[in-house]
């Protein structure tokens, strides 16, 4: 076997090892899973994720999981809680403590002020008789399977369970509360998952940026317009000041003899497509692209008729769209 085989071979097993162990997870949640969700959303203050080593590394993203979909949260190291931050938690909380053994030295303080105070605890182990387990108030148990490397030293098996045990807190919660994709944008507004997230009314051009003229505009006019707004297009309204249609390249070149005897209204294009504000951008750039035009007109659909804005293909590239 050669080395390339070789470590395909490992690295298949490792994969197929955690995959079995997260099915048995998903078929071993019970009502103690429900308690925990429940307890959560009774809570008026934030949820405390707390944990040593791995399952610290673990705890982080469980942390910032719950933050980014709705679930007030953040990570204290249990060394430092016993330093000073234990003053982070208060009445109104709630703890998550983790330890796939339950039996971290680290936690003891963390677990005792909990007792103490009356904050609730949520215990995440592969060990119910553990120590944690005995002073939890909810009990989310991960199945003991061992680990991947076969000698159950190297944290892999239950870093994934409780890892997925966490996504699944946060999914169950951010389902419950009805939590959208604009209220998930309000905390990624960077990058490409917050360009994704980016409303229409976030990248349009609005007030005089707007290329429009009225039907009885003459053509003269209408390309002194097209060419100051610089988006190659112009929006005519009619009589109510309602976006009625709009002038393109291609209707310059198919009017292209005579053009400057004609009105805006005998050139245009009637019934233009538009987009709400309110839109995902990326919904915009599939219409440009289904359509295969490079900008739309914006209209509020609380205001029909009245041009809001205007999108440019390249104000969507410009964010990583397209």
């Amino acid at each position: 076997m050669t080395d390339t085989e070789s470590f395909l071979k490992v690295a298949r097993q490792v994969v197929s090892d955690e995959a079995r162990a997260l099915d048995v997870l998903a078929e071993s949640l019970n009502e103690q899973f429900a308690e925990a969700v429940q307890l959560i959303l009774q809570a008026s203050g934030r949820i405390i994720i707390s944990g040593i080593g791995k399952s610290g590394h673990i705890g982080h993203k469980i942390a910032a999981t719950l933050a980014s979909t709705g679930t007030p949260a953040y990570f204290v190291h249990p060394a430092e809680a016993s330093h000073g931050d234990l003053g982070m938690v208060s009445k109104g909380d709630v703890v998550l403590a983790i330890s796939n053994s339950g039996e971290a030295p680290e936690l003891a303080n963390l677990l005792a002020f909990t007792r103490r105070f009356g904050i609730p605890l949520i215990g995440l182990s592969s060990k119910p008789e553990s120590s944690l387990m005995k002073q939890a108030d909810v009990h989310l148990l991960i199945p003991a399977l061992g680990e991947a490397c076969g000698f159950g030293m190297v944290p892999s098996i239950s870093t994934t369970l409780t890892l997925a045990m966490g996504d699944a807190l946060a999914i169950a919660l951010m389902k419950y509360r009805d939590f959208k994709p604009e209220d998930f944008r309000a905390f990624h507004p960077g990058g490409k998952l917050g360009a994704r997230l980016s409303t229409v009314r976030d990248l349009m051009h609005g007030g005089d940026a707007v290329p429009l003229v009225s039907a009885t505009t003459p053509m003269s006019d209408a390309l002194i317009e097209i060419s100051q707004k610089g988006f190659g297009v112009v929006g005519v309204t009619d009589a109510h000041d309602n976006l009625s249609g709009i002038i393109t390249d291609g209707d310059l070149r198919r009017h292209m003899r005579g053009l400057l005897d004609n009105t805006a209204g005998q050139v245009m294009t009637s019934d233009p497509t538009t987009i709400s504000p309110d839109a995902l951008a990326e919904e915009a750039v599939a219409i440009m692209n289904d359509r295969k035009i490079t900008s739309l007109f914006v209209v509020d659909p609380d205001q029909p008729g009245r041009a809001q804005g205007l999108l440019h293909i390249h104000d969507c590239l410009r964010v990583g769209l397209g």
